[in-house]
């Protein structure tokens, strides 16, 4: 087992890397950029070394400081966390030339799921359903995009090849509209994840989004566990998630999970990372990406199997055996997670920055918050919108969405806006009550016919 552990990430994601160390034995080196000197996680950690100024690209995304903190703190493992280097193939080249373990998967996993096209051409050989579009990248300069899109059939959507969370795509409805999609999407692209590259897809509508948590050892075993449901979106970014979904049922929940851990076996996957599915109303699923990391949303999967999904990954990274096994597997109840943001949700999702005054955090029964907030600290730009995640848990869905509704009247963020008054909407709302939930659910039935695209 390791050590010491360098906690590449900031956030509530760096406290809960924290926490699972502390509980393995294992020590802990906070990083952090000159903006985050009084972040929740520096002050959790048993060590602490400033990387760089407040821009990302300065401290969290700035390798070669990285690695010099985890040269002179004395880490012998590096956890990326999510975001950020964590799906940074060159990253884990550099931790392995530095004789420091990379907490993830091998550098040959995130290339190969890491670029969406290279991941499709995968999935196609293995017989996994994928979305009809391009072979390969598009430009906008390229005049055979009209013929393909119009073969495709509109709308299309142009995606990004590298990333995720919703940056870098576009829907295209029609030729008109097809280049400024393109243009959009790739210098959305570029800043993003500094790869302009994007391709196209058939864009399905009112699909589901679903996704399984996999897990992998070194030793060639894989397993998956039960599935979570992400179709609540604005602008392709997951705002509420839950486990199970409630429409799958047992027999496409094996279906679906054996064809994830099938990806993750042909792929050598090692730790734990995510398969991701789009289901359209005909109830066919189709591959839409692998993430190679953990995910925000993990608490939830964590909450319904009894299983930490941040200590199997450090555990599983340090060489131990994978124990779980899918079929043992049981759905202990319901998990609801919501992402609470510092934007306001009346203003076009404007962020918002500054310093908290009160602030009351809900608890109770089957309530879990994962944050790194506290009364008087200071919410920078420069990153990330995400200021805490409140997970609710019942025997039930309906239990689940009524703790959930208790807890999001109990928030208050003073001086910041946040969307803790939309969850209540969303929690409050019928059509989301009934589990017959889109990725179109916010525009259709909270926002009215007003677009969130």
């Amino acid at each position: 087992m390791f050590k010491k552990v360098l906690i590449a990430n900031r956030g509530e994601i760096a406290c809960r890397i924290i926490r699972a160390c502390r509980e393995l034995g294992i020590e802990t080196v906070a990083i952090h950029s000159e903006a985050d000197r009084d972040s929740m996680h520096v002050k959790l950690s048993e060590q602490s070394v400033c990387v760089g100024e407040a821009s990302a690209s300065d401290s969290y995304l700035n390798i070669p400081n990285i690695i010099a903190a985890a040269e002179i703190s004395g880490a012998d493992a590096i956890h990326p966390g999510y975001g950020f280097l964590s799906e940074n193939a060159y990253f884990v080249e550099v931790c392995e030339a530095c004789g420091l373990k990379f907490i993830g998967p091998s550098k040959e996993s995130i290339k190969n799921m890491g670029d969406k096209i290279v991941a499709i051409g995968l999935m196609k050989k293995l017989g996994v359903p994928v979305v009809p579009g391009s072979d390969g990248h598009i430009s906008i300069d390229d005049p055979k995009i009209f013929a393909m899109a119009k073969k495709v059939g509109y709308p299309v959507i142009i995606k990004a090849t590298a990333g995720g969370g919703g940056k870098g795509m576009r829907i295209a409805t029609s030729e008109k509209t097809l280049q400024n999609a393109i243009a959009i999407a790739q210098t959305e692209a570029k800043a993003a994840f500094g790869n302009s590259d994007v391709y196209m897809e058939k864009y399905i509508e009112e699909p589901h989004h679903i996704e399984f948590q996999i897990l992998g050892d070194k030793y060639g075993k894989t397993a998956y566990l039960p599935e979570r449901d992400c179709s609540v979106q604005k602008r392709h970014q997951k705002l509420v998630e839950e486990s199970p979904s409630p429409l799958i049922s047992e027999s496409f929940r094996k279906k679906m999970g054996k064809t994830a851990k099938n990806i993750a076996s042909a792929v050598k996957y090692i730790t734990v990372g995510t398969v991701e599915f789009l289901v359209d109303k005909k109830g066919h699923f189709y591959f839409m990406e692998m993430n190679t990391r953990i995910q925000v949303e993990h608490p939830i999967t964590e909450m319904v199997t009894g299983i930490d999904l941040v200590k199997e990954q450090i555990k599983l990274a340090a060489g131990e055996k994978l124990y779980v096994v899918s079929e043992k597997v049981k759905i202990l109840g319901h998990a609801i997670e919501c992402r609470i943001n510092a934007e306001d949700p009346d203003k076009n999702f404007i962020s918002s920055a500054g310093k908290i005054g009160k602030l009351y955090l809900p608890g109770g029964p089957g309530i879990r918050v994962d944050t790194h907030i506290y009364s008087g600290y200071t919410i920078s730009p420069f990153y990330d919108s995400l200021i805490a995640k409140i997970i609710s848990f019942g025997t039930d869905r309906k239990e689940s969405i009524t703790r959930m509704q208790r807890a999001l009247r109990e928030v208050e963020i003073e001086n910041v806006k946040n969307t803790s008054s939309l969850h209540v909407k969303i929690m409050d709302n019928e059509q989301f009550c009934s589990g017959k939930v889109s990725t179109d659910f916010l525009s259709k039935h909270i926002f009215g016919k007003q677009s969130v695209e």
